[in-house]
């Protein structure tokens, strides 16, 4: 047996990730590989939408709770504590990546729960609040290389190094916080044909405000299924995120409005039979063109703070944690979200 080569070891439970299997005659244990701490957390909880328990195969706390325990036994940088419910439960990891990377698992096994906006972890060093820096590489045409570092930028990171002619490989520090939602942009940005990869470096004094979401969001008034009317005369308001004839429910999130702000809209709309035809309605072909899906990164970069990610195995649904539009009115009067 050499270095590297695979082995199956049975009848040690405790056995786990850094510990080290030696003969009772020779007990030397190797120095244990140091892990980052983890840099975002997230809040995963039960699914409690009007749509709740109809696609998954494992809803419960019960069973939420068993999966991401049982995740710590093979993911050592992740951590997990119990919430401030019994149906919630904090989890820690090591960027918006690794976190992303476990939610598409455990909807694929089955698991259907609802996620919050990603935050990154902060500490107080001296007296002065620090957050995650990570180093990202990225290796692009150098047509594109502009626009990475434009956009770069404007999320607060620093170019620390340029190299290259065809091909430009860019080293930038930039805040954790600021790359959340990048990587899809990042693709467009290159046409598919950019690389990039990032690590934690260090913790640095808070750099400032990064603009996360300058637009609102267009909700659903009523629970139904949407129509090619309703969203023809919601689509003006801004982007869609759904087509017609797909189940929705009250303060579900069908788009983004263009201007700051959210609209309740109703998308289930449909139009009234009379008995005199007009032509110009029907010569109106009633055509979406702003129907834009929404990848798992980019769901977790448009939700705000009082907005919750539904996940299920068919679908990704952004809603309000409060659905009543009403209770949402009066909290807002109140300054409460």
């Amino acid at each position: 047996m050499s270095m590297g080569d695979i082995v199956a070891v049975t009848g040690l439970e405790d056995l786990s990730i850094g510990d080290t299997v030696c003969a009772p005659e020779k007990v030397e244990a190797l120095p244990f590989v140091n892990i980052s701490e983890p840099t975002v957390t997230m809040t995963f909880s039960v699914n409690d939408s009007p749509f709740a328990g109809k696609e998954g195969q494992y809803v419960t706390s019960r069973h939420l709770r068993a999966r991401l325990y049982r995740e710590l036994q093979t993911d050592m940088s992740l951590r997990v504590t119990d919430g401030e419910t019994p149906d919630c439960f904090d989890v820690c990891g090591r960027g918006e990546l690794h976190l992303s990377i476990l939610i598409e698992n455990m909807r694929r096994q089955g698991y259907e729960f609802q996620v919050s906006k990603p935050e990154v972890i902060y500490k107080e060093i001296d007296g002065v609040l620090h957050e995650p820096i990570e180093r990202m590489v990225a290796d692009v045409p150098q047509p594109y290389a502009g626009a990475v570092i434009e956009k770069i930028g404007r999320r607060r990171g620093v170019l620390e190094k340029m190299e290259g002619m065809d091909r430009v490989r860019l080293e930038f520090l930039v805040p954790s916080r600021g790359l959340f939602g990048y990587r899809s942009e990042f693709m467009t940005d290159t046409r598919g044909e950019g690389i990039m990869s990032s690590v934690f470096e260090k913790y640095e004094p808070f750099r400032g405000d990064i603009p996360h979401r300058n637009v609102g969001a267009l909700i659903v008034y009523e629970t139904g299924e949407t129509t090619q009317y309703g969203l023809f005369y919601t689509q003006e308001r801004g982007t869609l995120f759904i087509g017609s004839q797909v189940p929705v429910y009250a303060g579900m999130i069908c788009g983004a409005n263009a201007r700051p702000g959210d609209i309740v809209c109703n998308v289930c709309r449909k139009k009234h039979v009379t008995n005199t035809r007009n032509s110009a309605a029907a010569e109106d072909s009633l055509r979406l063109v702003s129907v834009h899906p929404l990848t798992l990164e980019e769901c977790l970069e448009f939700i705000d703070d009082d907005e919750l990610l539904e996940i299920t195995p068919k679908s990704l649904r952004m809603r309000k944690r409060q659905l009543s539009h009403e209770q949402r009115a009066k909290n807002l009067s109140r300054g409460i979200k």
